[in-house]
């Protein structure tokens, strides 16, 4: 009898996901092992192993129905659509919306084995080659050619900036609780200032090292990027805004430091300006003013951790992990205001 190893309020039926397995993942065999990853704040993550093939489950929490099915099915979508252009992705090898066999929306792909960073690097890392990797690979990224059809698909035209503004206000205050800030001033400070798209790219939305699997032979070496639930068609300098969201420094304060769940403020790792001035570099674009997506990728953050945090608040998740956001929520909130007031 298969075993699960996770969460109880995130488990499913094992023997529904084995008969889903024979049919369509043959080669992984016999459902023995399913044991669920611990990171993640949105969708599920699980290794599912069997006899011969061990294979990832992707799956929305339970009690979400048909825009979960739509997230899901999209995520397999864009990856299937990526693949031949950007090897660095997991393939996939069976979706299910809203008729799941295990009852939620789900996709099985390919399992990469390699390291993970999370908060601090091995000794001996290669840290000037992993960092220059790290830009590099987003670059390559944002270089893929994103009007064949299987992506073109996700291309909602021009106005990418505008909808994310409008979007991520909007998702703030229907999440606010009454324990964080209303982040008004924030919010009209990004709609003032917002510029136009200066391209339509492929982005990843959530571009950080604990999102690679490296080659354990050479840190420096990117075998696959993980967690494309974000991902779109959109503008380069919002993806790398939220990406410098995660981006935490030395110097940074003890809020920031809280933050931090990858190596970034290792010596040899660039700073947040020498990062953006390398990513410009590489990529041929002329520096922005980086103002408006600096203070963009944290409020975004916040967005983010405010919709958990509202889960949590009011008892839809139990998760331990959840119970500093709230707190997270008014420290980025506050970074934002306190970015704004030095800018003049």
């Amino acid at each position: 009898m298969a075993e699960f190893h996770g969460r109880e309020q995130d488990g499913f039926d094992l023997d529904a996901l084995d008969q889903w397995l024979a049919r369509d993942v043959p080669q992984a065999g016999a459902l023995q092992v399913v044991t669920q990853f611990s990171g993640g704040a949105s969708n599920l993550t699980f290794l599912v192993e069997g006899t011969d093939q061990s294979v990832v489950l992707r799956t929305s929490p339970a009690g979400r129905k048909a825009a979960s099915a739509h997230d899901m099915v999209r995520e397999a979508q864009l990856l299937r659509g990526l693949r031949p252009q950007f090897s660095r992705v997991p393939q996939v090898y069976a979706v299910a919306g809203e008729e799941s066999p295990i009852g939620r929306p789900a996709f099985m792909c390919e399992y990469v084995s390699g390291e993970i960073l999370r908060r601090d690097l091995p000794d001996g890392a290669p840290v000037a080659a992993m960092a220059q990797t790290f830009i590099s690979t987003l670059v390559e990224l944002h270089s893929v050619d994103a009007s064949v059809p299987e992506l073109a698909a996700f291309n909602k035209g021009r106005g990418y900036v505008r909808r994310q503004v409008e979007g991520w206000n909007a998702r703030y205050r229907q999440a606010r609780t009454d324990d964080v800030p209303d982040a008004e001033s924030v919010m009209a400070w990004l709609d003032a200032r917002q510029p136009a798209d200066v391209a339509s790219c492929v982005i990843h939305n959530d571009w950080r090292f604990d999102n690679m699997v490296l080659d354990p032979n050479d840190l420096s070496s990117i075998k696959a990027v993980l967690d494309w639930e974000l991902a779109t068609v959109g503008d380069p300098f919002m993806d790398l805004g939220s990406a410098m969201a995660y981006w935490v420094e030395p110097g940074d304060d003890a809020g920031m430091q809280a933050f931090r769940r990858q190596p970034s403020n290792a010596a040899g790792m660039p700073t947040r300006d020498e990062f953006v001035d390398r990513y410009c570099e590489l990529a041929g674009r002329p520096r922005p003013d980086w103002l408006f997506y600096e203070v963009y990728g944290l409020f975004r953050l916040a967005g983010i951790a405010q919709q958990i945090w509202y889960r949590y608040y009011h008892g839809q998740t139990t998760n331990p992990a959840f119970a500093m956001f709230g707190p997270a929520v008014s420290f980025l909130v506050a970074r934002c205001e306190r970015l704004i007031a030095s800018s003049g």
